[in-house]
């Protein structure tokens, strides 16, 4: 959504560099999905958690190139379902089926953690499928591990560096130069992308300096946690995980939140 995002923020005030930062795998590289399917078949599974919704919805396309929608969703029935936000919910209801476990906002793993101990029933030796949103959290697998859960990740959407990075090799030497006053982060896979770039644009080191003095905003608490993971900051979360939303409020308080940043105060 490149051109949205672009006229967004020229709508305003903003001058965008809008940069592609990842491209998603085809559908039939999804092989971690068609294990998933496999076992999921064969009753393998106590508990499937799903983090998102984009990712649940593509999760049933997948399985749907090799099984029948009403087998998959027959033996999804047959587990118990856990969903992080209202999206991947959306997506059960759609299909006919209930969660045991909708996970309140914000909807972090700390909160699907905790609605899991909340409801009392043990994970010891229990085969729990993770499908996740293109960036593992280890945090969320060491959790359930140390409950005892046998985890199994389904990455569902993978992603990859564009094929042509320049333009994103541009971004990062644009940001270390101090050349941007605000970074908006729509996707936790663009931050692992940017450091990646940012490695051998020079360093890591150096873009940490440079977003020392950049307002960084992150769309939801996803984001933030991944920014925050790596040592980045994050001065600004919007009200909603929204795009329009995000550019909105960020815009409104940008000026602000940057004086105060490089006046040395907090954000």
């Amino acid at each position: 959504m490149a051109e949205e995002m672009t006229q967004l923020i020229t709508r305003h005030g903003g001058r965008p560099l809008v940069t592609p930062a990842m491209r998603e795998v085809p559908l039939e590289r999804n092989t971690a999905v068609f294990q998933f399917g496999e076992r999921l078949l064969a009753g393998a599974f106590g508990m499937v958690i799903l983090l998102t919704g984009v990712g649940a919805r593509v999760m049933l396309k997948v399985l749907d190139q090799r099984w029948p929608r009403e087998r998959t969703l027959a033996a999804l029935g047959q587990t118990m379902l856990v969903v992080r936000g209202p999206k991947p919910l959306a997506v059960l209801r759609e299909n006919a089926l209930q969660p045991a476990v909708a996970v309140p906002e914000p909807n972090t793993w700390r909160d699907l953690v905790k609605a899991l101990d909340e409801l009392g029933r043990p994970l010891q030796g229990m085969h729990v499928a993770v499908q996740e949103y293109g960036v593992a959290n280890p945090e969320l697998l060491q959790a359930l591990e140390a409950r005892g859960a046998i985890v199994t990740r389904v990455p569902v959407y993978q992603w990859m560096l564009p094929e042509d990075t320049g333009p994103l090799r541009k971004a990062v030497r644009a940001l270390m130069e101090g050349e941007a006053d605000v970074v908006l982060f729509t996707n936790a896979v663009q931050v692992e992308h940017m450091l990646q770039m940012a490695e051998q644009e020079g360093g890591a080191a150096r873009l940490r300096t440079a977003l020392g003095r950049t307002v960084v905003s992150a769309i939801g608490p996803i984001v933030a946690e991944r920014l925050r993971a790596h040592g980045l900051p994050v001065d600004f979360e919007p009200s909603h995980s929204k795009m329009g939303i995000h550019v909105k409020e960020t815009g409104e308080r940008a000026a602000e939140l940057l004086q105060r940043k490089r006046a040395g105060g907090r954000a």
